[in-house]
C-alpha cells in the first residue's frame, strides 16, 4: 500500500505541486530511500526524520521504505520537504488512519527533537494549496502568514501534535492572519534645502513609474532625495501587496506573518554580483530586482557597478521580469520595479571650484562611458543635481514637503487609471492602477499624441538628438505625466519640451528648454 501527501516545489515564487508518495517492503534491515531528485537537503531528510521519530517514541519498521517525489524529473530543493515525507510515513506505519491525508498539503522543517521549524515560501505555498482545495498544514511560526492565503490552515508545533490531531485527541486551532502595517513616516523633502529642480525632476518619476538617473558632484544630495522617492508613493495595494508578500515569503523576509503596505526600497551596494542583483545562485533565489517588485531599485555610484551586472538589468527593466536559466529549466521572477541611480559626474567627483576635476573632459567620459548606451536608452530622466551652496544651507525648511507632492503624485496617478480604465479604489487596500510608465507603445497614440506644436517639436527633436524608438515613446510617457501633473487632458508642447530637456545628451548636445521656441544649441 502507497501512502500519499502532496506538498510543494518552487519554480521562482510559483508554488509546484509535488506528490509525496510511500511505501514499506519487506526486508533483513531498515533502510529510507529517497528518489525523485532530490538535493542534498532532501537527501538528509531520511535522518531528521528518523530522529524525530526516536523523539516522540516511535520505532521505525526493519524494512525497506521507498519515498517518491513526483513527478520525478523536477528538482528538489530544500529541506521543506522533511514533514511531508514524515506524515506519508506515519500513515504508511499506521500510527494514522491511512485516508487521515486524503485532501491535505504539508511543508515544514523537522527538527531533531520532533518539533517542526519555520520554511521558506509558506505564503505561495499556502495558496496553491487553497487553489486546488486542500487542508496546508505548516508549522506553527508560519501559521499566520499562511493564514493570509485562505482556505484551512493547521499550524503544528511538533510532530506529536500533528499526531493527535489526525486521532482526534486535540484538535489544533485554526491560526490568525499576521497584522498589516501602515508605512511608517520616512524622510521628508523638507529636509532637503535647495534643488528646486530636482524635486521636480523627483515627482514627476514618482507620478509616472519613470526610471532616474541624478547626476552630481558629491555632497550635492543625490542620495538624499532619492531616499526620499519612496515617501512619494502611495501605499501597496491588495493585489501589490499579495505579490509583494510572496516574493519575501520565499526570500525569507516575512515576520510572524507580518504584511506592509510600504513599497520595496532596495539599494545593494556597487560590489553586488550579478546573482544578488537578478536572482540566482546555487539554489536560485530572488535577487534584488525581486525584492524591489512594485517598489525602489536604488542603485547609488552606478558607473561603479559592473558593466556586465547592469547590462543584466535591461531586460527586467523591459519585461516586468527577471528571468534565470538553468540548463534543465528557466526560473522566473517578477521584477517590476522603478530604478533610481546616483553617481559623479567623473571619477574624481567633479565638485566645483577647487573639487573641480583637473584632467579635463576625458575624464567624465571616460567615467560615464563604463555605462552602456542600451541601458541608458532605458532611463526615462536624467538630471544635473547642481552642488548646494553655503545661501541655500541657511535658508529656512521649504514650505511643501513629501505630503503635499505625494498627493499630487496621488491625484497624477489617479488620472491615470481612469483614462487605461481601471475600476476604482478597493474597499481595503486600493486596487493596483497602472501608471504611465507600464503604458504599452500600442496605446501611446491614443493617451499621449501631443497637439500639433508639440507634435513638431518632438519630431524636430528625434532627428537632431537621434531619438531611438524607444527614447521617442519614453519622452511621451513623460511628457503625459508632466500633463497629469498639471490636471492636462492635452500633452502640450510646453510639456512635451520639458520632457525633452530630461533626456541624456552626448557632449556637444543641443538643450531643449521648456519654456524656448524650438531647439537651443
Amino acid at each position: 500500500m502507497v501512502s500519499r501527501i502532496t506538498t510543494f516545489a518552487f519554480e521562482g515564487v510559483e508554488a509546484r505541486p509535488v506528490d509525496v508518495q510511500v511505501q514499506i517492503t519487506g526486508a533483513n534491515k531498515p533502510y529510507i530511500g529517497i528518489v525523485g531528485l532530490p538535493d542534498k537537503a532532501v537527501a538528509e531528510s531520511r535522518e531528521r526524520v528518523r530522529c524525530a521519530f526516536a523523539a516522540i517514541g516511535l520505532a521505525i519498521p526493519p524494512k525497506r521504505i521507498i519515498v517518491n517525489l513526483a513527478p520525478a524529473d523536477m528538482p528538489k530543493e530544500g529541506s521543506h520537504y522533511d514533514l511531508a515525507i514524515a506524515l506519508a510515513m506515519l500513515a504508511a506505519m499506521g500510527v494514522i488512519a491511512p485516508d487521515a491525508l486524503d485532501g491535505h498539503a504539508a511543508m515544514g522543517e523537522l527538527a531533531l527533537d520532533g518539533q517542526v521549524a519555520e520554511t521558506l515560501g509558506v505564503l505561495p505555498a499556502a495558496m496553491a494549496a487553497n487553489a486546488m482545495d486542500m487542508r496546508f498544514v505548516c508549522p506553527a511560526p508560519c501559521g499566520p502568514e499562511a493564514a493570509w492565503a485562505g482556505g484551512e490552515v493547521i499550524a503544528a508545533p511538533s510532530l506529536i501534535a500533528l499526531i493527535n490531531h489526525f486521532a482526534g485527541r486535540a484538535m489544533l486551532a485554526p491560526p490568525r492572519p499576521g497584522d498589516v502595517e501602515d508605512p511608517p513616516a520616512g524622510p521628508d523633502l523638507r529636509d532637503v534645502k535647495g534643488q528646486d529642480s530636482a524635486k521636480r525632476v523627483l515627482e514627476i518619476a514618482a507620478a509616472g513609474g519613470h526610471n532616474l538617473v541624478l547626476c552630481g558632484p558629491p555632497g550635492s544630495g543625490k542620495s538624499m532625495l532619492a531616499q526620499r522617492l519612496a515617501g512619494l508613493l502611495p501605499p501597496l495595494s491588495a493585489r501589490e501587496l499579495l505579490e509583494v508578500s510572496q516574493i519575501q515569503s520565499v526570500a525569507g523576509l516575512l515576520a510572524r506573518g507580518r504584511l506592509s503596505r510600504q513599497r520595496p526600497f532596495r539599494a545593494p551596494h556597487h560590489s553586488a554580483s550579478m546573482a544578488a542583483l537578478v536572482g540566482g545562485g546555487i539554489h536560485a533565489k530572488p535577487g534584488e530586482v525581486s525584492l524591489a517588485h512594485h517598489g525602489v531599485l536604488f542603485l547609488d555610484e552606478l558607473p561603479e557597478f559592473t558593466a556586465q551586472v547592469l547590462d543584466s538589468l535591461r531586460q527586467p527593466l523591459e519585461a516586468g521580469e527577471a528571468v534565470v536559466a538553468r540548463a534543465n529549466r528557466h526560473v522566473r521572477y517578477p521584477a517590476r520595479f522603478q530604478l533610481i541611480a546616483a553617481m559623479n559626474p567623473c571619477k574624481c567627483g567633479g565638485g566645483p571650484g577647487e573639487a573641480a576635476c583637473r584632467k579635463g573632459p576625458r575624464c567624465a567620459i571616460s567615467y560615464q562611458s563604463r555605462l552602456s548606451g542600451p541601458f541608458l536608452d532605458r532611463i526615462d530622466l536624467f538630471h544635473d543635481v547642481a552642488p548646494v551652496t553655503a545661501m541655500d544651507l541657511t535658508l529656512p525648511p521649504p514650505a511643501e514637503g513629501t505630503a503635499e507632492a505625494a498627493a499630487r503624485v496621488a491625484e497624477a496617478r489617479t488620472m491615470q487609471a481612469e483614462r487605461f480604465g481601471q475600476p476604482g479604489l478597493d474597499a481595503e487596500f486600493g486596487a493596483r492602477r497602472p501608471i504611465n510608465a507600464d503604458a504599452p507603445s500600442a496605446e501611446l497614440d491614443r493617451v499621449a499624441a501631443p497637439d500639433q506644436p508639440g507634435a513638431a517639436l518632438l519630431a524636430d527633436a528625434a532627428q537632431k538628438l537621434m531619438l531611438t524608438a524607444r527614447a521617442y515613446h519614453r519622452t511621451l510617457k513623460v511628457a503625459r505625466t508632466i500633463a497629469d501633473l498639471e490636471g492636462s487632458d492635452a500633452v502640450r508642447r510646453l510639456h512635451v519640451a520639458e520632457a525633452l530637456s530630461y533626456r541624456r545628451r552626448p557632449p556637444g548636445h543641443v538643450d531643449i528648454q521648456p519654456g524656448s521656441q524650438g531647439l537651443v544649441s
